[in-house]
């Protein structure tokens, strides 16, 4: 699988964006989909995960639980992270993953080349 990240940018807190993961390669929709960030300094952080299919099972950080919604659309082989009233400590690049499951990024095997997000006033 080939994963490329867009939607990156630079918002005041509060604002949103909205990334989007497009996944190429045979058999998207059997796949769950997990998103993870790293801060300056700081380990790599699971955000959120979808399941494969109808993607009907999620999982959220409890850092970002309430803020962020992630989806699926299997026509477009796409997964979207929508990021609400974000804050500064959202800063980092957000990376996408492929073949896995769950919050811990040892547990996927195809990564995105990530998309930085910054949260400043």
């Amino acid at each position: 699988l080939q994963l490329v990240e867009s939607g990156g940018g630079l918002v005041h807190p509060g604002g949103s964006l909205k990334l989007s993961c497009a996944v190429s390669g045979f058999g998207f929709r059997d796949y769950a989909v997990g998103w993870f960030r790293q801060a300056p300094g700081k380990d790599l952080e699971g955000v959120s995960c979808i399941s494969s299919e109808s993607g009907a099972a999620t999982m959220y950080a409890d850092s970002v639980k309430g803020r962020f919604t992630i989806s699926r659309d299997n026509a477009k082989n796409t997964v979207n992270l929508q990021m609400d009233n974000l804050k500064p400590e959202d800063t980092a690049v957000y990376y996408c993953a492929a073949n896995g499951w769950g919050l811990v990024s040892g547990e996927y095997v195809d990564w995105g080349q990530g998309t930085q997000v910054t949260v400043t006033s």
